[in-house]
């Protein structure tokens, strides 16, 4: 009896797909359960913040001093802070602050850092220089040091922290674009562009930066985690997002005084804070492995 033979459209499976395509890294991440209790849990933080308003029972400044330092409750799920206001409605309302700045900050530091390590790196010479050694007088500080720096000089509020977070972290990603720069510069598609007289801004733009930003995105996954952490620290601090807006580090700033007597209001937004940041750990992990070409399969 003669073989069947099989038919092209059984052979292609997850097998076919390309290494790095959006389909490639979904499928790597579904196949990691750590990543995808992250990617639920911040999917529904999401969510949740932004209906915050028509969920809450309960306002975030809403305050109600009889409920002074009420513990969790069917009243109160998640129990209430020193002036009565609850403190579910104040977590829903400030993951929307905590997350936008990490992701804002973050784009800040990728879209500077990208151009900047894209010009250091296709150019070389005497720009490469100075733009590297301009960006070690950056890190010659730590982030958290240069942002509360940069936060004493812009001042307090929510697009200060954006700004002085992101500005800290243009040296990462900058340095991550100029090694990546390096190794596809030569490349003959480089010289094919060159050849046909396109612009530098265009060959950098069309053909130089996308060749060199897949690295990035496991990057900018780490970086909305370190830069969410990083608002907190400067809420807590003083520096960042100010009262009455309910950002988690300012609820810890405001509650530490009361961390004998009533835990729950340190424990509940510092929970929040580190379920937030290892979310976003375990998603750019997963998405580290599926982009590393040694765990491809």
């Amino acid at each position: 009896m003669a073989k069947k033979k099989n038919s092209p459209a059984k052979k292609q499976g997850a097998g076919s797909e390309r290494p790095g395509s959006f389909s490639y890294i979904w499928r790597k991440i579904r196949k990691n359960p750590g990543a995808m209790l992250g990617l639920i849990f911040v999917i529904a933080l999401f969510v949740l913040s932004f209906l915050s308003p028509y969920i809450c029972k309960y306002g975030y400044d809403e305050i109600v001093m009889k409920s002074r330092f009420a513990l969790p409750s069917l009243d109160h799920l998640l129990g209430c802070d020193e002036v009565g206001r609850d403190i579910l409605s104040r977590i829903l309302y400030g993951a929307k602050y905590t997350l936008s700045i990490g992701i804002l900050s973050v784009a800040v530091s990728c879209v500077l850092g990208v151009i900047l390590g894209a010009i250091a790196g296709y150019f070389g010479g005497i720009v490469d220089t100075l733009i590297m050694r301009f960006l070690d007088v950056f890190q010659a500080f730590p982030n958290i040091l240069l942002a509360i720096a940069i936060s004493a000089v812009l001042g307090s509020g929510f697009d200060k922290v954006i700004y002085a977070i992101g500005i800290s972290g243009i040296p990462n990603f900058a340095r991550m674009m100029r090694a990546n720069i390096l190794t596809v510069r030569n490349s003959e598609f480089i010289e094919a562009a060159t050849s046909i007289n396109c612009t530098t801004f265009r060959i950098i733009l069309h053909h130089v930066i996308p060749n060199a930003i897949s690295p990035l995105i496991v990057q900018v996954a780490m970086g909305i985690a370190s830069a969410a952490l990083s608002a907190s620290g400067l809420s807590f601090l003083g520096f960042g997002v100010q009262a009455p807006i309910p950002e988690w580090g300012a609820m810890l700033a405001s509650a530490r005084g009361y961390m004998r007597d009533y835990p729950h209001m340190v424990i509940i937004p510092g929970l929040f804070i580190m379920l937030t940041v290892l979310s976003f750990n375990l998603v750019g992990d997963a998405i580290r492995d599926a982009l590393d070409p040694k765990l491809r399969d």
